[in-house]
């Protein structure tokens, strides 16, 4: 009955994180199944081993090999990395506990907590972040930083040229931004003027 019941409470943990957290707010469907099978498996081998002579630091290495490995069989964003460990995590806690104590469970809603928190829309929610490529060869920083709140609306706070081509005309720059929240004037000059082009170079 004791395993019963912690199986219940991680499926109930499980459940919450991604049909209630996760899915409503980002609504992809593989990663659905993804957590699902990592979050029941850990806690499958988690039993096992808390149950026979190895001892949890198999468990704690198993965490270790599984993360690696998922995360380096597909491209997934920061975001969905942390809900992978939040169900990794909530599987060993079920699995190496021998019973659902108060400390097991305050740390399974806890987990759940940070990634509800965390994640929520509502926190920073007028910050954004793009990448943009753009039509000119950007030199000058400043001039680069007007047309791109001019082009997304938004005061830009944090910039990163990731590739400046001279022969093709090319800036491509990683943003993070607040939208609405240009303090440009959109007839300064700084503004309807694209900033200054660079020469091409000869191939």
């Amino acid at each position: 009955m004791t395993d019963l019941t912690i199986i219940a409470a991680d499926l109930a943990a499980i459940c919450l994180l991604t049909f209630a957290v996760y899915f409503p707010r980002h609504h992809r469907r593989d990663l659905v199944a993804a957590f699902l099978g990592v979050n029941i498996g850990v806690l499958a081998v988690s039993m096992v081993l808390g149950s026979s002579t190895v001892g949890a630091g198999l468990g704690l290495g198993l965490f270790g090999v599984l993360s690696i490995i998922r995360l380096r069989s597909s491209e997934i964003a920061q975001h969905e990395v942390a809900y992978y460990f939040a169900a990794l995590a909530l599987g060993l806690i079920s699995g190496l506990s021998s019973e659902v104590t108060i400390l097991s469970g305050a740390l399974m809603l806890l987990v759940v907590a940070a990634l509800f928190v965390g994640d929520h829309p509502g926190l920073f929610r007028s910050y954004r972040q793009q990448t943009v490529r753009l039509d000119v060869a950007y030199t000058d920083e400043a001039a680069l930083r007007a047309r791109l709140e001019t082009v997304l609306g938004g005061r830009v706070v944090n910039l990163t040229v990731r590739e400046l081509d001279l022969v093709n005309d090319i800036t491509v720059a990683e943003v993070r931004y607040t939208a609405g929240d240009s303090p440009l004037v959109r007839d300064s000059p700084a503004v309807r003027e694209p900033g200054p082009r660079v020469e091409r170079i000869a191939a």
